[in-house]
């Protein structure tokens, strides 16, 4: 598979990933961090949590993994792309924390911070990995298969 394809491909696994997990933050903390909200207010349209659901999947599937492969060979950590993925993830982490804990304070914030960097860790982390499995590299059509 192309570069594109895979990371979008990734993107998707990773979206999923994430979604999961602030879904369950967000029923742990019984909705005092609404995720879809802090990204709507973000872009400028508090309340409208279907806007901050499509920003949140656009961004997921397309645009953080076309950046992950513009950036991939200056991201540290070596050649293999989940741990490129992890500090990539951890990027975006400190972005969505710091534009989105809102009014949130004390111990909430504590879990809200803690909680997302796991949940951008396990994005990064897919995207990575499901991007470098399906990347095409030179040879492998000549290997034999596993299978």
């Amino acid at each position: 598979m192309n570069r594109p394809a895979s990371a979008i491909a990734g993107g998707v696994a990773g979206t999923a990933v994430l979604l999961l997990l602030l879904l369950l933050l967000e029923v742990e903390t019984r909705s005092a961090i609404p995720v879809f909200e802090v990204i709507a207010r973000f872009v400028g349209t508090p309340g409208d949590q279907a806007v901050g659901f499509v920003l949140f999947t656009i961004a997921g599937v397309v645009a953080w993994p076309l950046l992950f492969i513009a950036l991939e060979p200056r991201i540290p950590r070596g050649p293999d792309p989940a741990s490129r993925g992890v500090v990539l993830g951890t990027a975006l982490w400190l972005a969505f924390v710091v534009t989105g804990r809102g009014e949130i304070g004390g111990s909430l914030l504590i879990i809200y911070a803690g909680f997302t960097l796991l949940a951008h860790w396990a994005y990064g982390f897919t995207l990575g990995a499901v991007y470098g499995r399906l990347l095409e590299r030179p040879g492998d059509e000549a290997a034999p298969s596993a299978r």
